[in-house]
């Protein structure tokens, strides 16, 4: 009997531990909190406020966007509301790299693809209003799109847009040769091609992203050691 009596209740507890593994996993995966962006401002008012240097008012927003991901949270920030800032701040300077360059290097590179498809498609959309001076974002979002994400066809997709729209003669040609590229090589390959191209036909002049290719360029060489696509962020310019 005290045998017995003994049993009883390390089955109970056997039994409990086991309906508690088969709940969770029958239960949805935990999602991850997002963080709240206060809503950009709007365009005419923020136009109407620059007093006539909307290139200053943009760096400054960019200085703001910045606060919001304070302890490096990229990936719990609300997104849509983070690219319509992004969109103020291009608004008010078109020829800035800033938002462009945070988009693609800061929050295009954080490991959750629902936050990374919405900034690419983001690139994609500012990229058509100025594929000329445009083109490397998109070149950047293909190899994310194909390499972070594991699309394909989001890689062809903006390879093909590159070839057909980014024709201006400061673009090298290499940038419409680009679907081949994301289809036959490998991720380490495809980067060294994108960046050192960028590099050697010294179409990008900004530090930050100078830094960034260089970087990028270098981990091609040490491919053991670090992922060949920056996730930390740097401050911008």
């Amino acid at each position: 009997m005290g045998r017995r009596a003994t049993w009883i209740p390390h089955g109970l507890v056997a039994g409990a531990i086991a309906a508690q593994v088969v709940v969770r996993a029958l239960l949805p995966p935990p999602t991850v909190a997002t963080e709240p962006v206060p809503p950009a401002p709007a365009s005419a008012w923020l136009r109407a406020a620059s007093l006539g240097e909307p290139e200053v008012l943009s760096r400054m927003l960019m200085l703001h966007v910045q606060t919001f991901d304070q302890g490096h949270r990229w990936r719990t920030l609300d997104y849509t509301a983070l690219a319509a800032w992004l969109d103020r701040a291009l608004d008010l300077d078109p020829r800035a790299q800033a938002p462009l360059l945070a988009a693609a290097d800061v929050y295009g590179a954080v490991h959750d693809p629902a936050r990374v498809r919405i900034m690419l498609d983001w690139i994609e959309r500012r990229f058509s209003e100025d594929p000329a001076r445009r083109w490397p974002w998109l070149a950047h979002a293909a190899l994310l799109a194909r390499h972070r994400l594991h699309d394909p066809g989001l890689a062809l997709r903006y390879a093909q847009a590159l070839r057909r729209h980014a024709t201006g003669p400061q673009v090298p040609p290499w940038v419409r040769q680009l679907e081949p590229v994301l289809v036959l090589a490998s991720e380490r390959d495809a980067t060294r091609i994108v960046a050192g191209g960028l590099l050697a036909t010294g179409q990008v002049r900004d530090a930050a992203q100078l830094q960034s290719l260089e970087r990028r360029l270098r981990r091609t060489e040490h491919p053991c050691t670090e992922h060949p696509i920056s996730t930390t962020s740097e401050p911008l310019p």
